[in-house]
């Protein structure tokens, strides 16, 4: 028998259920994450609702401590900046204003100081390098992380000055 097809006689809500406790106990998953997966599972919208509702009712899915656990982790351990986390958390299925509840919860402080930490832990891997081509990539390593481009320029700019390399590069047009 099948995981995708329901034995006969089979109670389709102890099915959706089932499926998403497996995986729910995997890590921790979205409101519409869990619905995606019982839908490509062929269970009806009119059953995983009301066991999504109930996962919700009893703790096991919210959306909001996602959305906070995912912004603190992602930020802390691969240094995405808000931009990032918040395009994240979309394709996830995490409704608009709980991604800007929790994005917000990130302070420009803290945002512009793993940045710096980004660039930093990457300044050495540059030189040797012309001041143009270490500018492109360490803004890029920057950009790349949903840091926008005027902190980036002005971060790396500070951190390759702060080694002492002459930045004698005119500022860029970033409008």
């Amino acid at each position: 028998m099948s995981e995708e097809q329901p034995a006969a006689g089979e109670d389709p809500r102890a099915r959706a259920r089932e499926v998403c406790l497996r995986l729910l106990t995997t890590r921790a998953r979205t409101r519409a994450q869990l619905a995606a997966a019982l839908h490509r599972r062929d269970i009806p919208d009119e059953v995983a609702e009301p066991v999504l509702d109930r996962l919700a009712e009893v703790g096991l899915v919210d959306d909001e401590a996602f959305a906070a656990a995912w912004v603190s982790t992602r930020h802390s351990g691969r240094g995405l900046a808000r931009r990032a986390l918040a395009e994240e958390l979309r394709r996830r299925g995490v409704a608009e204003d709980t991604v800007e509840s929790a994005v917000a919860e990130l302070e420009p402080e803290d945002e512009e100081e793993t940045a710096r930490e980004l660039v930093r832990r990457r300044l050495a891997g540059t030189r040797g390098r012309d001041v143009a081509a270490r500018m492109r990539r360490l803004t890029g390593v920057l950009a790349r992380r949903g840091y926008s481009a005027g902190l980036a320029y002005r971060i790396v700019r500070e951190e390759l000055e702060a080694e002492g390399t002459d930045v004698d590069l005119p500022e860029p047009d970033l409008d």
